[in-house]
């Protein structure tokens, strides 16, 4: 059970560290981890951990404690969380002090545009991976796509919810996607 925790801890502090973007921007990672590397679940449950932790109330970076938990009971949970949240909050408060002290520095400024394509580009590769996990075809990955152009063009995120909850539930009543 050390081993396990150990290894929890050895996966889930160093993310903590380069999670840019929040959660989404680990999901890749993660998932490496728990399914191919460690041998924690398979890719479907950690679908399925993902959706329950989407589907829970606070952030959706709480599925490191459900992978915690999956891995290794209420202890796994508890190092999950605090393998996570504890180094990126030390690094936090550190680099809140300097930000501050800094006000309109030019390296503030080139570090700042220099993190939001990365950023991006880890959720995407999240993204990315849980769509594979998933097994996701044509239709979902269409789906993305039309909703991020309607989300960048300014729609309502409930709306574009709404229309693709209609749409889904529409082409499975009438056969032509599962259930």
């Amino acid at each position: 059970m050390g081993e396990r925790l150990l290894a929890l801890l050895m996966v889930f502090a160093p993310l903590s560290l380069v999670s840019l973007g929040g959660g989404p921007s680990i999901f890749a990672e993660m998932q490496r981890q728990a399914v191919e590397v460690h041998g924690w679940m398979t890719d479907r449950q950690f679908i399925d951990l993902f959706a329950i932790s989407r589907a829970a109330p606070g952030p959706g970076s709480l599925i490191c404690a459900l992978v915690g938990w999956q891995a290794a009971g209420f202890a796994g949970a508890l190092v999950g969380a605090v393998g996570l949240y504890g180094p990126s909050s030390c690094l936090l408060l550190a680099i809140g002090h300097w930000w501050r002290r800094r006000g309109d520095s030019p390296v503030r400024r080139v570090i700042e545009r220099g993190l939001a394509p990365i950023a991006v580009g880890l959720i995407f590769a999240g993204v990315y991976t849980l769509l594979q996990a998933d097994g996701a075809g044509w239709l979902e990955v269409a789906t993305l796509g039309a909703c991020t152009l309607a989300l960048l063009r300014g729609a309502s995120p409930y709306a574009v919810m709404g229309v693709v909850a209609l749409l889904y539930a529409g082409l499975q009543q009438a056969g032509a996607i599962g259930g």
